[in-house]
C-alpha cells in the first residue's frame, strides 16, 4: 500500500486530491517550499543518535507557539521545557487522522510507564468555527486528560500554522458543509525546547515510542553531557 502523503491524509477524501496538490502549489509560492522539502533539507545525520522520524533539528522554522488553551489561559512551547512535546495541527470533526495520531499519543504516553508523564502532547486546531473551547476540552480530555487544546481566531491560527510550514484548507462537501484538509504529521520537541523530528501519519508507534526514549534520555535542562 502506498504511504499517505504528508499534504493529503485523509484517504476517505481520495477525489480532493487533485485540489488539494493544485491549492498547494499556490500556498507553496508564498510560503516558500512545502513542509516535506523543507524537513528533508534540514535532514542531517546526528552523532549517536538514529531516528525513526524525520530529523530536522537545527531547523528555523517551528520555533514559536503562542495560543489560547480551551480554558483561555495563553500558553506559550516555552512552558513545556523539560518534556518530550508533541505539536500537532487537526479539527475535532476529523474522522480519521486526528483521532487516531492523538489516540498513539495517549497510547504512547501509557507505554512509557512513569516517563509518560514527561511527554506533552499540544493540538492546535485548524477549525475555530467549529472547535470551541468546549468542544475541544471534551475532545482531547477524553483521550487524555494532559492534553492541551489551542485554538486562535483564523488570523492567528494561520500565522501559527505559516511558522511551522503547516498547511490547511477548507473543502466544501456535497451536503453543505465543510472539512478540512491538513498537513498529517506530528512536530516532536526534546526535553530542551529545541524541535529534533517530524513524525509523518502512520509511523508505527513502537519506532515513535524508541524516538521519545531517545529524546527522553538527553541532558536534563541546565545540565551538559559528560
Amino acid at each position: 500500500m502506498t504511504r499517505k502523503s504528508v499534504w493529503h491524509p485523509d484517504v476517505s477524501r481520495r477525489r480532493t486530491l487533485l485540489r488539494a496538490a493544485t491549492t498547494l502549489l499556490a500556498v507553496s509560492a508564498v510560503w516558500g517550499l512545502s513542509a516535506c522539502d523543507q524537513i528533508s533539507d534540514m535532514t542531517r545525520p546526528k552523532a549517536g543518535l538514529k531516528f525513526n522520524g524525520v530529523d530536522i533539528t537545527g531547523a528555523t522554522y517551528a520555533q514559536k507557539l503562542k495560543l489560547k488553551d480551551f480554558d483561555g489561559r495563553m500558553r506559550d512551547l516555552s512552558e513545556f521545557k523539560g518534556k518530550v512535546v508533541f505539536v500537532f495541527f487537526g479539527f475535532t470533526q476529523c474522522p480519521d487522522v486526528c483521532p487516531t495520531t492523538m489516540a498513539e499519543l495517549a497510547e504512547l504516553r501509557r507505554r512509557l510507564g512513569s516517563d509518560g508523564e514527561k511527554v506533552q502532547g499540544v493540538f492546535v486546531s485548524v477549525d475555530p468555527e467549529r472547535d470551541t473551547p468546549e468542544v475541544l476540552k471534551g475532545y482531547l480530555t477524553a483521550m487524555d486528560p494532559s492534553f492541551v487544546g489551542l485554538t486562535g481566531s483564523p488570523d492567528e491560527i494561520k500565522a501559527v500554522a505559516k511558522e511551522f510550514k503547516v498547511f490547511y484548507q477548507k473543502v466544501e462537501t456535497p451536503s453543505g458543509g465543510y472539512t478540512i484538509d491538513h498537513t498529517a504529521g506530528s512536530y516532536i520537541f526534546d526535553p530542551q525546547g529545541q524541535v529534533r523530528l517530524f513524525a509523518r501519519y502512520g509511523m508505527p508507534i513502537d519506532q515513535l515510542t524508541a524516538d521519545v526514549r531517545q529524546l527522553l534520555e538527553l541532558p536534563a535542562l541546565g545540565t551538559t553531557a559528560h
